[in-house]
């Protein structure tokens, strides 16, 4: 399974339910960045993506976006190629 990265906070509910579909589709351990306790991992984030907003999830070396973003994934059923390492899955479009 593909390493997970999500920015985030303590209290955001974005990254509470990306978290819980993460986890629904059988990862086990995601590598948080918070972003609340550790500001300037922020400026980081901003850098990385381009966006401020939080949760910002990384599958692997794919930057799949907001908990939008990776709903969408789920929905269009690439998340779990991409979870799974499949080169083909590709940018969420």
């Amino acid at each position: 399974m593909a390493t997970v990265t999500m920015y985030c906070t303590a209290v955001c509910p974005f990254c509470i339910r990306a978290e819980m579909l993460l986890k629904q589709r059988g990862v086990s351990e995601i590598d948080k960045i918070r972003v609340d306790t550790h500001p300037e991992q922020r400026d980081v984030m901003r850098q990385r993506t381009g966006r401020h907003t939080v949760p910002q999830i990384y599958i692997g070396d794919t930057h799949v976006g907001g908990c939008d973003d990776l709903y969408s994934l789920h929905r269009s059923g690439r998340l779990q190629e991409l979870l799974s390492g499949d080169v083909g899955a590709g940018q969420p479009g």
